[in-house]
């Protein structure tokens, strides 16, 4: 490449957009020492001296990498930029990384560990020591392990930034206390996408796509954020089709070469339209189907013989399953049910679907009476020959010459069909982890499964580095995460918390909250005021934040934990077809350490007593067991010197000289530890373009006294190779004389296959057959909550899950500059809409939903489905006192009178004096409703799914209503909860194996196999 002005024989080239003039980053060659113009002494030459520090974002999953420009002669950090050595971002950020200099500036920050005074909620504090709050909670820790009251300690994290680090110290606890936000985000997805690859997450290959098909807004709020947004454009810069599916004219949809606006909840008709017309036509990848789908599975369930009928209780049908909107074959109107017991006769389901679609022609076997791959064929083209275009037009409102065309773009696709789906429908309807089954079964059709191009299984493209102690298994099961009316949740059922310790399922003594605000974020925020301020359920909460927050103001210790650049953390991301790892680190720790100076502790250089959870959890784990008397100790005891406690120096140096491939190697080629090449570059790309690990074969040294079944899965004596990987992956049960599952045969072959109960992706599943949904055995599509057949004449559907690009869940409160440009969410109405309710933008409506109401402006707007209005997430925050983020927060009473709960805003954002002279220039009031307040929760009883998208009425605001009204009746909240719990199938009545879940399935902080077991009945 020609030699760029100013650019150093041997110095790194980043190149700029215009690929031959410019260079967009400055080489790491002058990290130490990098000067730049001070634009603000402009016209005056002033020069700035620099050392560029590199740490990772955590204002969203993505963790895309970034450069904290650190002034020498100030040392303060002037600005964050991109930083190009890290694979995932490629020095590209959004708004939200370079505004993290607004945060660590915060002027109403949290900076030192604080213990309430008063009354829970009363904002009275005082400030204590570290050394106060660690004695205090290592005592009450210790004393509930001790008294075998384990269960009584729960840690409830929103968005971790870190791979296991805090489950590892709970599993050193001997506690199954992790608790998660999964299942008000993404367990809908996860969940469609583990039935069918046995990995709850796609990893698509945008840039190398021809064909993108996106379901929401992933351009701009979808995940991974902007790691796949760049790669988005890079697929359509080559040339690629993009198709979008919202409700709403987002950003996104902008750029789709196709766009349409189903009727929320009818994705799942759409695709399986598309999927039928690839069928129909023969337009497979037929091969692939043949050697990867588990048809034959299918096709022995569907041919059951006539002989010794087969029962499974039904108490009465549910609600989903009387929707269940799929072709004849699993119409549940068809079910055999025993009048005098209420159960179904499961024999006579697989017969009656036996007769329809083959006529007795197929039987299962060996040799000559082994059900054929054209056996299954036939059948296929009849399970799905009733999802028509006119059927998906009934369904979504989308024109079937629309539907038609999209299903011609993705067969031209062929393996480079790159599909993805989050949110969305996904979290907002029951059932709607259907979509993404769906939406994954065009990939399984097109074999477009990690391939170019493709849709890969997450923990392909991850990289979870083997930690210096690693703790066993849980010896316990925690009934208030894990109900046993859920047995098939993709997570923690955490936002059922409230609900499930009202009804007396037992006590917290210790409750962690860190980097989450279930008071704003969660749905029935008043039942969990009821909790938080009830000592008889929560014996002491403990606030781990930065932040002031709604859930913060309940809390009995609030400790400042640091921001992204003030603390570590590693982690690994399913952004393209690589292995590669990411080093948050608090960057004046770095800075220090690069210079010589020694820093022992994290508050040394952060802000007031700021610290950071891995010291934190380290300090107290160890206090919990001084002595090591309960085995406690040891998963965070030095191994260089033992007797003292882990530094995470040594914890972090230890990973990335001992489980990180090529990184020592490459540290040597600068003459750098592993650890001080993490310090100096941030992240480590450990393989590129990983490829189909199916297709592996299993190499002869794990094959051992193997036994190979009749559907060719292949068992194996040996053990498991050692990996210094330890992503988390399913564990699907060996054979019955102890061998595991080491791969399937495939064409003679033994392949690695994929991480299911059947090593194939399952067309079929036999974990939901099994477990008491069989008319969702195979990708179906059933009516949701919100189905139009399901909503009252005067009820429309509320969309409260889009997101802004901008904003943070409820972490960007202190970033001005995103405030900034957004700080309000109206409701928008469709034109049509408006005109009916005789509304225009910038009018008072007040939206009901099944428990009160709330009242917010209107946005008359073209950009919406008519008849469907949205009101997006982030805004809406609140204090009750003086402490809080007064750049986004109202000022708000909060008015409760048993059941009955309101929320009436006093005041809201306004121009304020600070140690930061912008908070003089704040020109908005207007900081949004908190909608989320005002809405049940709505489990969904496979996935756990909490299903967002409220049936609601919309009219104009009442005289008395002021904007921002708030008013909710926890009981009637309670009773929702009952009711949607009515439509579950618990384990005690439908496991098949009397365990407590299926073992295969993922789960974070997995305990031992004995305590899946459900107790026995007394």
């Amino acid at each position: 490449m020609k030699q760029l002005p100013g650019v150093k024989g041997n110095e790194t080239i980043y190149p700029g957009p215009s690929r031959i003039h410019l260079s967009a980053f400055p080489p790491k060659e002058r990290w130490d020492d990098w000067t730049e113009l001070d634009s603000q002494a402009w016209p005056r030459r002033k020069e700035r001296h620099y050392s560029l520090v590199p740490t990772t974002c955590f204002n969203c999953e993505s963790a895309c990498g970034l450069l904290a420009y650190i002034d020498k002669d100030t040392n303060q950090i002037q600005k964050f930029e991109g930083n190009p050595e890290n694979p995932g971002s490629r020095g590209r950020n959004c708004a939200k990384g370079p505004a993290t200099l607004n945060q660590i500036t915060d002027p109403d920050r949290i900076l030192y560990p604080l213990k309430r005074s008063g009354k829970r909620g009363a904002g009275d504090w005082e400030r204590v020591s570290w050394d106060e709050v660690l004695d205090d909670l290592a005592s009450r820790i210790r004393k509930a392990i001790v008294e075998d009251r384990r269960d009584e300690i729960m840690y409830h994290v929103g968005r971790p930034g870190e791979d296991g680090f805090t489950e590892r110290i709970l599993a050193a606890w001997g506690v199954d206390g992790h608790n998660s936000h999964t299942n008000i985000c993404s367990s809908g997805a996860r969940e469609g996408y583990q039935l069918w690859m046995g990995l709850d997450r796609p990893s698509p290959d945008h840039a190398n796509a021809k064909v993108i098909l996106l379901i929401s807004a992933h351009l701009e709020s979808g995940h991974y954020f902007n790691p796949h947004a760049q790669r988005v454009m890079d697929g359509k810069a080559s040339g690629a089709k993009l198709i979008v599916f919202d409700t709403r004219l987002s950003n996104t949809a902008t750029h789709a070469d196709v766009f349409i606006a189903p009727y929320p909840g009818s994705e799942a008709a759409i695709l399986l339209s598309i999927a039928n017309y690839l069928i129909q036509n023969n337009l497979y990848n037929r091969d692939f189907v043949r050697r990867w789908w588990n048809w034959e599975e299918y096709l022995e369930h569907s041919s059951q013989p006539r002989s010794g009928e087969m029962f499974i209780d039904n108490q009465k049908a549910s609600q989903e399953s009387r929707s269940n909107r799929n072709a004849s074959h699993l119409d549940s109107s068809g079910l055999d049910i025993n009048e005098g017991d209420g159960s179904i006769n499961i024999s006579r389901l697989r017969r009656d679907d036996e007769d329809r679609a083959k006529g007795d022609a197929v039987s299962t076997g060996s040799g000559s009476d082994r059900v054929t791959f054209e056996d299954f064929e036939r059948a296929l083209k009849e399970l799905y020959a009733e999802y028509t275009f006119n059927f998906a037009t009934k369904e979504s409102g989308v024109d079937a010459k629309t539907i038609e065309e999209i299903a011609k773009i993705v067969a031209a696709a062929g393996t480079r069909f790159s599909s993805h789906n989050w949110r969305s429908v996904t979290s907002g309807v029951s059932h709607g982890w259907s979509a993404a089954r769906a939406l994954f079964m065009l990939n399984a059709l097109l074999g477009a499964v990690a391939t170019e191009g493709g849709v890969f299984p997450n923990a392909w493209n991850k990289f979870v580095p083997k930690p210096i102690h690693t703790p066993p298994h849980p010896k316990m099961w925690n009934e208030k995460t894990w109900p046993r009316e859920f047995p098939l949740s993709m997570h923690e059922m955490s936002f059922l918390l409230p609900h499930l310790l009202k009804e007396g399922r037992g006590r917290l003594d210790t409750y962690f909250t860190r980097v989450y605000n279930p008071v704003w974020t969660n749905p029935d925020g008043f039942s969990w005021i009821e909790a938080l301020t009830n000592e008889n359920l929560i014996g002491c909460h403990v606030a781990l934040t930065p932040v002031w927050s709604e859930t913060a103001y309940f809390a009995d210790y609030i400790l400042p934990m640091g921001l992204g650049p003030e603390r570590h953390d590693i982690h690994s991301y399913e952004t393209h077809d690589a292995q590669w790892l990411g080093f948050r680190q608090p960057v004046m720790r770095a800075a220090r350490q690069r210079n010589g100076d020694d820093v022992n502790d994290t508050r040394e250089v952060n802000p007031g007593e700021v610290w950071e959870e891995n010291e934190f959890w380290m300090e107290l784990t160890w206090r919990i067991d001084r002595d090591g008397s309960l085995g406690i100790r040891q998963f965070v005891e030095s191994k260089k010197n033992p007797g003292t406690r882990l530094s995470v120096d040594e914890y972090y140096g230890w990973i990335f000289e001992n489980s990180v491939p090529g990184l020592p190697e490459k540290a040597a080629e600068e003459d750098l530890t592993p650890l001080e090449f993490m310090r100096r570059y941030g992240a480590f790309e450990i393989n590129k373009k990983v490829g189909a690990i199916y297709e592996e074969n299993v190499p002869r040294e794990e094959l051992e006294d193997i036994r190979e079944d009749h559907f060719r899965r292949v068992f194996t004596r040996a053990a498991k190779p050692a990996s210094a990987n330890v992503v988390p992956v399913p564990s699907p049960d060996g054979d019955a004389d102890g061998r595991r599952l080491v791969g399937v045969r495939v064409d003679g072959e033994i392949k690695r296959g994929f991480p299911t109960p059947s090593g194939r992706l399952e067309f079929f599943s036999r974990t939901l057959f099994d477990w008491g949904w069989p008319e969702c055995a195979i990708p179906t599509y059933i009516a949701s909550h919100v189905h139009p057949e399901n909503l009252e004449a005067d009820q429309t559907i509320l969309i409260s899950t889009f997101r802004l690009p901008i904003q943070i869940h409820t972490r960007s409160a202190n970033a001005k500059w995103l405030n900034e440009i957004a700080h309000t969410n109206p409701l928008w109405l469709h034109t049509s809409h408006a005109a009916k309710l005789g509304v225009r933008t910038g009018d008072l409506v007040r939206v009901e939903t099944e428990i009160g109401y709330f009242v917010v402006r209107a946005w008359v707007t073209e950009g919406i489905k008519p008849g469907i209005v949205a009101c997006s997430h982030h805004m809406g925050r609140w204090k009750v006192h003086e402490n809080g983020q007064k750049q986004l927060m109202a000022t708000v009473r909060l008015d409760h009178d048993g059941d009955k709960w309101g929320l009436k805003r006093e005041r809201g954002a306004g121009a304020y004096e600070s140690t930061d002279k912008d908070t003089l220039r704040i020109w908005w009031n207007d900081v949004g409703v908190h909608q989320n307040l005002t809405f049940p929760v709505h489990p969904d009883p496979i996935s756990g799914m909490h299903c967002w998208h409220q049936a609601v009425r919309v009219r104009k605001a009442d005289p008395a209503d002021t904007y921002g009204d708030i008013h909710v009746d926890t009981a009637k909240s309670h009773e929702v909860y009952k009711k949607w719990l009515a439509e579950t199938r618990p384990a005690d009545k439908y496991s098949p194996n009397g365990e407590r879940r299926p073992y295969w399935m993922l789960r974070p902080l997995k305990p031992a196999r004995e305590f899946y077991k459900l107790p026995k009945k007394s």
